[in-house]
């Protein structure tokens, strides 16, 4: 049927958010009397005569409530109600069953079906004000709420761009992964847990006897890590040597490595004088001699670098000492060892050996030995992807790890 219309006079009583009512009863006289209390109030009233006719109405009309008698021929209004309930809506409606049941479980039937009110028959006007004015206001809130989880949408939304696109740009830190430097080759892996992360790896040769190779893990996740490892990529970056502070500038005008040891002083210096920077970083840092094979490396703060001997036996190596960044007057110790031809060593966050395994308990330095046990055969790139997806298979299934994993392998071929 047509809605009876009647200009609102006071939207603050009858609610602006409840405008449009259904009226279902089989009784002429009930709806009639119904109708004219709704159109006094205010509202938009529509009526039906039964339940299959107030259903049709409902497929084509979102109505703001429904008020249906219980007891009706055919589909009685708790039929309604279920079936009003499954109906696909942008918005809620609120539905009110008029009935003469008063006991518990007439009660508990009409909430399971989806009612949200009861109003008892002969229905007072004083009543049933207050529960249309109860249906407005948590219509109000729902609608509240919808405008609120919609800007929320877009903010994240947003916020997600951002980071896919800081994503992109921190990918762009690493350039390559695999690089080849005349008697040995670098290769590199980064696996962030989220969108950014703030481990970095990196690799760099000022001149064609030697390459520096670095593994950093800054505290911390997100954002704020990310950019701290943009700040140190700067420092450390191949694509300008003038501004890397692992090198420096020989009598002779060409580029050689600084000690390890002094790059780490040199960029832990760089982090305690500034104020604002209140994170720290763990790095293992090396130089290889080309020709020789003498590898030159400091370790601060970071899991001990795995060397891997050509005949398959393992051991960790590198002297520890503080973190990057925590105290300005921080001393740092060099290690050193030579590679024979067919020798490798592995450098890596702890992302990786603290790693929760689906048994419970950390990966930990047995479990890594365990794991590049099984990849020997494999080199490079496809050396370290091997390792990475094991480390995945042994995690909680549908639980991604919880730390970004980030390492890099050094084999030497020999002269």
């Amino acid at each position: 049927m047509h809605p009876d219309r009647t200009d609102i006079s006071d939207p603050n009583a009858s609610g602006a958010t409840l405008q449009r009512i259904l009226l279902v009863d089989d009784s002429a006289v009930q709806l009639k009397i119904l109708a004219a209390m709704m159109r006094h109030w205010g509202f938009e009233v529509w009526q039906a005569e039964s339940g299959a006719e107030a259903l049709a109405l409902c497929e084509e009309i979102a109505f703001d409530a429904v008020l249906s008698d219980w007891m009706m021929p055919g589909m009685d209004g708790l039929e309604l109600c279920r079936q009003f309930r499954q109906l696909p809506r942008d918005s809620y409606g609120y539905f009110i069953l008029l009935t003469s049941k008063n006991e518990r479980g007439a009660i508990v039937r009409g909430l399971d079906a989806g009612a949200d009110d009861f109003l008892t028959k002969p229905v007072s006007s004083d009543e049933l004000r207050a529960r249309i004015n109860a249906g407005a206001r948590l219509l109000s809130t729902q609608r509240q709420l919808a405008e609120t989880l919609t800007k929320l949408r877009r903010a994240y939304d947003a916020i997600d761009r951002d980071l896919r696109q800081a994503r992109t740009i921190q990918e762009a830190l690493v350039p390559r992964r695999f690089q080849r430097f005349r008697t040995a080759s670098v290769s590199l892996l980064l696996k962030p847990c989220g969108h950014v992360g703030g481990d970095l790896v990196g690799m760099f040769s000022p001149d064609p006897t030697g390459v520096g190779v670095y593994c950093i893990d800054v505290s911390g996740h997100g954002i704020t890590s990310a950019m701290m490892t943009a700040r140190v990529a700067g420092y450390l970056g191949g694509d300008f040597p003038d501004q890397n502070i692992a090198l420096e500038r020989r009598r002779d005008r060409q580029m050689s490595f600084c000690p390890p040891r002094v790059v780490a002083m040199r960029l832990n210096q760089r982090l305690s004088a500034d104020p604002g920077v209140l994170e720290y970083l763990t790095m293992a840092y090396l130089t290889l001699e080309l020709g020789s094979g003498l590898v030159t490396l400091v370790r601060a703060g970071h899991p001990p670098p795995l060397l891997i001997r050509a005949d398959g036996s393992m051991e960790f190596v590198g002297v520890g000492s503080l973190p990057v960044g925590l105290l300005a007057d921080a001393r740092y110790e060099e290690t050193r060892l030579s590679l024979a031809p067919g020798d490798r060593i592995l450098l890596y966050s702890d992302g990786m050996t603290e790693a929760r395994l689906s048994g419970g308990g950390m990966l930990d330095d047995h479990g890594l030995i365990a794991l590049v046990r099984e990849c020997l055969a494999a080199r490079g790139t496809e050396f370290l992807d091997d390792l990475y997806w094991r480390l995945s298979q042994l995690t909680p299934p549908g639980h991604p790890l919880e730390d970004d994993v980030s390492a890099a392998l050094v084999e030497y071929d020999g002269p």
